[in-house]
């Protein structure tokens, strides 16, 4: 089928087009209608697919049919008509509230309004310029490795101070008595961390305030949603402090690290950290440069808003991956939950909030590729196919007449558009993880001088 499409320039993200259909493929499409009515039903005094139109037009009526051919058409019309314009929709195609019906021997002709995103600009079209980790080894990253072996050689001793009370992190043990509905949370020395995570959060804040060796009575009540019901469980607890315990590591010697991590001096621990972090490094610097650039060049989109729409799509594709990466795992959801200990609500909404980054950034990235005239071949959209091992003149008919072609075409424009940003975004070579470090000194050494202050 060949069809003829006009488009008038999009505006509120819409896109009105005009599509004309020849004659012919009308008529096929109506003599598939009739064809696909004798088949179906049975009309009494003819063969079943031999039924004659007028009998057809006499039972059925011929509006019905060419209400189904009209049907029948525009199917196989959108996405050819999708393919021609070469846009991905942001929902789903208009025809008008009743489309005109298809006749015999004349060219139909319907205007259609698709939903796109809107034509995105940039303030600036120059590569921005970055800040990158070098490219060599430093010092402090071996040492932020070398600290985080140490935490593992780490022991917890409590702290002495009868006056001391549990405060917001720290690490602590705990009686918890049953009194109702807390099952779950009983048992004595129960450690725990007072950070939001691993238990309730009521009864976190309950042993916040306690010295060693008081005990609060806690209640709350949890709202349960399953299968439409809703169900209140109530939780009453006694729970008592039995000890502050405060992390202590290690000193790094030559005897802790031949025991705890099979080499016989810190020199030579030193030196298989380097070059462990040097291969790593040959790996993640590509992405995180161009993760970098694509951050950056987002912060350029003079769009104030992006529309929910498009915004609702990269969110279910977003969703979709994680739910695909977690069952090649073996893993649900809810699993993923709770051994990260993250509320299903928290975890939607940090998916919603990398769903607009995304959104932003996949918009400018098409302003880019418009900017710089970027399109994408059909040599190149079969290279992709390629690429997967499929059957590439087979995938590549499939997609055209879905209409998918042109998502596998956007795809590769935004890929040409990010290489040309990462080659020519200039790059500070910026020792993170050093800076890092020295704010967190600075921080701690604050920290001593405000309580004193406070107590003053």
């Amino acid at each position: 089928m060949n069809i003829t499409v006009k488009a008038q320039e999009p505006k509120d993200n819409k896109l009105v087009a005009e599509v004309t259909v020849l004659a012919k493929d009308v008529d096929a499409a109506i003599k598939k209608a009739y064809k696909d009515i004798a088949n179906k039903y049975n009309f009494q005094g003819f063969r079943k697919g031999h039924t004659p139109r007028p009998v057809i037009d006499g039972i059925v009526g011929r509006e019905a049919v060419l209400a189904q051919a009209t049907n029948d058409l525009l199917n196989e019309v959108e996405p050819l008509m999708i393919d021609e314009l070469d846009v991905v929709p942001m929902g789903q195609t208009s025809f008008g509230d009743e489309p005109k019906l298809a006749e015999d021997g004349t060219d139909y002709v319907i205007e259609v309004t698709v939903p796109v995103r809107p034509e995105a600009e940039l303030d600036s079209y120059d590569a921005p310029t970055i800040n990158m980790p070098p490219e060599e080894v430093t010092e402090a990253e071996i040492d932020q490795q070398i600290e985080q072996l140490q935490s593992y050689q780490a022991s917890y001793e409590d702290i002495e101070d009868e006056e001391r009370v549990a405060e917001e992190g720290d690490v602590v043990q705990v009686d918890i008595d049953n009194v109702e509905g807390s099952e779950d949370w009983a048992g004595k020395n129960r450690m725990a961390t007072l950070d939001g995570f691993g238990m309730p959060q009521e009864l976190q804040d309950a042993i916040k305030g306690l010295k060693k060796g008081e005990s609060k009575d806690v209640e709350w009540t949890e709202t349960h949603e399953h299968d439409d019901h809703v169900h209140e469980v109530t939780h009453k607890l006694k729970v008592t402090l039995n000890a502050i315990k405060q992390r202590v590591i290690p000193e790094l010697t030559d005897e802790v690290v031949k025991k705890g991590f099979g080499f016989d001096t810190i020199a030579e621990l030193r030196d298989a950290i380097k070059e462990e972090i040097e291969q790593d490094k040959k790996v993640s610097l590509p992405g995180l440069k161009e993760d970098r650039a694509v951050e950056a060049i987002a912060e350029h989109l003079t769009l104030e808003e992006v529309p929910s729409e498009y915004v609702d799509q990269v969110f279910n594709e977003t969703a979709q991956q994680v739910l695909g990466n977690l069952q090649s795992q073996g893993m649900s959801l809810d699993m993923f939950l709770q051994m990260r200990g993250i509320k299903a609500e928290d975890f939607v909404a940090d998916l919603r909030k990398q769903a607009e980054e995304r959104a932003r950034q996949s918009l400018a990235l098409d302003a880019l590729a418009k900017h710089l005239n970027i399109e994408a071949t059909v040599e190149e959209v079969k290279e992709e196919f390629a690429k997967a091992g499929a059957e590439v003149e087979s995938l590549y008919e499939q997609f055209r007449k879905a209409g998918n072609l042109p998502a596998v075409r956007e795809s590769i424009r935004r890929t040409k558009a990010l290489k040309w940003l990462t080659e020519n975004a200039p790059v500070n070579y910026v020792d993170e993880v050093a800076e890092r470090r020295a704010a967190d000194a600075a921080a701690a050494e604050e920290a001593p001088a405000e309580e004193t202050a406070s107590e003053e």
